[in-house]
């Protein structure tokens, strides 16, 4: 765990778990990287790591006005955004999949009868096709989208709303994220977050989570949720996560 988790000397109590989608549930980052090279390639351009990583973790909207702003590229932004979606879906196909770890993860958060949100910055019909795929939304109590906020990551609105929908305390919900709008996004609103980066996202500042791993195979996450998980009601254990 990192030095803010061990400087806040907060207990912790986990009644509820909110997930981010992309490139956390799903490796649908390698599969957008495919598709904006594709769509720059068309263009005589080259996806760079300064475009991917403006892109990252930003409602779609706001991440293609960075590709326009950052490439030069003159075409409307939603013209862009559709255009890429029907590159994204073919080869979605063939290259989409859930990342290590997550279904061992969900079911052992079910153990533990911990009611569970989707908190993402893409819009909901991409979430619901994506996560249907894999037979993944009947595992979630509530899902927010890009269209439930007025303010994307990183501004915290998203997980207090998941907060609210999941009738916990903000304290008392575990987060996971992989980047790093998403990670300040809920640490802004005062969760847990387990910041989980991939290596399209490593390059980002991950200071402010509570802890940091490599996947979501880590037996550090599945050992915080067996030891700080408790019922929605029960207030009558509190455990160190220092300990």
């Amino acid at each position: 765990m990192n030095h803010h988790a061990a400087a806040s000397g907060l207990h912790v109590s986990i009644k509820a778990v909110a997930f981010d989608m992309d490139g956390l549930m799903l490796n649908t980052e390698d599969v957008f990287e495919l598709a904006g090279q594709k769509l720059l390639r068309r263009r005589g351009k080259e996806m760079t790591d300064r475009i991917r990583h403006r892109m990252i973790g930003r409602r779609p909207a706001e991440a293609f006005a960075a590709l326009t702003e950052l490439t030069g590229i003159t075409e409307s932004v939603e013209d862009l955004m559709e255009e890429t979606q029907e590159i994204f879906a073919e080869i979605a196909k063939v290259h989409l999949a859930c990342m290590p770890g997550l279904l061992d993860l969900l079911d052992r958060i079910e153990d533990h009868q911990l009611p569970r949100a989707v908190a993402t910055s893409s819009p909901r019909e991409h979430m619901e096709s994506l996560l249907s795929r894999f037979d993944l939304l009947k595992r979630f109590q509530t899902t927010l989208t890009s269209e439930d906020v007025i303010q994307g990551k990183p501004h915290p609105e998203i997980y207090f709303s998941a907060a609210v929908r999941l009738n916990v305390a903000p304290s008392s919900m575990l987060v996971l994220e992989d980047s790093e709008a998403g990670t300040r996004a809920a640490a802004a609103a005062g969760a847990f977050v387990v910041a989980v980066p991939n290596r399209h996202t490593a390059f980002g500042d991950f200071s402010m989570a509570s802890m940091r791993i490599d996947s979501l195979c880590s037996p550090e996450l599945h050992s915080l949720i067996t030891q700080t998980a408790l019922p929605p009601n029960d207030t009558s254990q509190w455990i160190d996560p220092k300990n």
